[in-house]
């Protein structure tokens, strides 16, 4: 297959690039995703289709009669956007009863397998009658979109659209189809919970492309064990192929970069200064921070606890440290992410009264989503702590690094995908271990200078080693080999 100019290219995923108030106003879309699928959309044109995530949205998607329309982003860049309304109904049922929590805790490990989950009637048809609708939606709309095109490349990304590909392949089976997962692909026990045909038709659904890519390897080499336990398809672990149907899938890992320099020019904003200046005027000697949403898989309960465990066994720093961490409240519409922000709340406040004094707050939480107070505070840590339980990538652990000035040190969890990048040059925690977060903590903060040089650098260096670009330009160099027929390498 040549690219050519004329050769379509569709982004499919659930969230947008940009959602739209019902007053027409447009806001740029939200999460590591929507970052990374930007920067595509912007290397190539493409056309993005995503669900109406509102009455706003879905405003203007009947504005448009349901087709694509171009918009200009509040960041920046032109986009040609097709957004899909579903049932109110059935989109509830995908999002946050089948999506959100059943495959997200799947894919990070998350359930008490003791006590949950139990699967009734209200799962099953949540997946039936909401996962499997949604999915139908976007996959008509990929259809329509590439009706009467020559050789299209469809990139459908994350968790939400498994059954995507499978949808599109049966009506367009000369579509090039691409799947892209941004979460955790885990080992093969962690699916058993799901009923034998619903973790049938999601594998197979996703399984109908010719490529699928992860961000590390190790999610790769999960996801190909899944695919002979649980399917007992051929597997090619060297090459990274899965046989199915007297197809070949490619599946490939392609970790994702940040863009170095537009973050670095995210920090030098006026108003990021701003806080900077209020950050400099109560800084204590030493900053620790943490910068996520406030989701279970981000492990902030432990985090907080061997800081609390720190300061018990060091009291040398009473008065001397501030933890600050920027939480922005994720989920909130389910019932265990709003039981895990009120214990972080709690937490935060048991912590703060057991060490606090009357003019120092051990402490700081701020619950709100606000980027440039956030680089304010990437710019001065000396201590910056990526703790998941498991991660996807976790790009927080590649932007403090590059935009810090005082050489922090990174603890990062060996569970994040970051960590198969990073490892070398941070402090490495078991994420279950808070003595071990504790011991770290007080190793960063009394780390020798020459150290703190050496692994700040290190950092620096494999960060700015690829950009988005780089990223886009991987994916699409094996869409092109493999539907041009190359056999498949070995991965190494």
């Amino acid at each position: 297959m040549a690219e050519t100019a004329q050769q379509p290219l569709v982004l499919v995923s659930n969230r947008g690039p940009v959602t739209f108030d019902t007053d027409g106003s447009i806001s740029r879309g939200t999460g590591g995703l929507v970052t990374a699928l930007t920067g595509l959309a912007s290397h190539r044109r493409a056309t993005w289709i995503a669900s109406a995530m509102g009455r706003g949205d879905a405003d203007r998607a009947r504005a448009a009669g349901g087709r694509a329309f171009s918009v200009d982003s509040p960041s920046g860049g032109s986009y040609d956007v097709r957004l899909v309304v579903s049932d109110e109904v059935a989109y509830e049922r995908f999002y946050s009863i089948f999506a959100n929590p059943m495959l997200w805790f799947i894919q990070h490990y998350l359930w008490d397998q003791s006590n949950a989950p139990d699967i009734r009637s209200h799962e099953v048809e949540a997946y039936e009658y909401g996962y499997k609708l949604v999915n139908q939606d976007l996959a008509d709309a990929v259809v329509e979109e590439i009706d009467g095109a020559s050789e299209p490349v469809v990139m459908v990304h994350d968790y939400h659209l498994y059954l995507v590909p499978q949808m599109v392949r049966e009506r367009r089976p000369d579509a090039f189809l691409h799947h892209f997962v941004h979460i955790p692909w885990s080992q093969s026990d962690s699916w058993r919970v799901l009923p034998t045909k619903i973790r049938d038709e999601l594998y197979r659904g996703i399984l109908a492309n010719d490529i699928v890519g992860f961000h590390t390897r190790s999610y790769r080499r999960n996801f190909l064990q899944c695919c002979e336990d649980l399917l007992e398809l051929e597997v090619d672990h060297d090459q990274g192929v899965v046989r199915i149907d007297d197809r070949e899938v490619w599946v490939r890992a392609y970790p994702l970069p940040i863009d170095a320099k537009a973050t670095r020019a995210v920090s030098r904003r006026a108003r990021v200064r701003e806080f900077e200046d209020e950050l400099l005027r109560r800084r204590r000697d030493f900053l620790i921070l943490r910068v996520d949403r406030a989701d279970l898989s981000k492990n902030v309960l432990r985090g907080f606890s061997a800081f609390d465990l720190f300061l018990e066994q060091h009291p040398e720093f009473r008065e001397r440290v501030t933890f600050m961490a920027q939480l922005m409240p994720s989920r909130t519409d389910v019932p265990e992410y709003r039981e895990y922000l009120e214990r972080i709340e709690a937490l935060v406040a048991v912590v703060n009264h057991r060490h606090g004094t009357p003019d120092w707050m051990p402490i700081q939480l701020k619950l709100r989503d606000d980027v440039e107070e956030a680089m304010a505070a990437y710019r001065h840590y000396d201590v910056h702590i990526v703790n998941a339980m498991f991660d996807g990538m976790n790009l927080v652990a590649k932007e403090g690094p590059i935009v810090n000035e005082r050489d922090g040190v990174s603890i990062l969890s060996e569970n994040t995908g970051a960590h198969e990048e990073l490892g070398e040059f941070a402090l490495t925690v078991n994420p279950f271990d808070v003595q071990a977060l504790a011991n770290a903590i007080h190793r960063a903060l009394t780390m020798s200078v020459e150290e703190r040089e050496h692994r700040a650098e290190g950092l620096r260096g494999i960060i700015t080693l690829r950009d988005p670009g780089d990223w886009i330009d991987e994916q699409l160099a094996d869409v092109r080999r493999k539907a041009a027929g190359a056999a498949a390498v070995d991965l190494g």
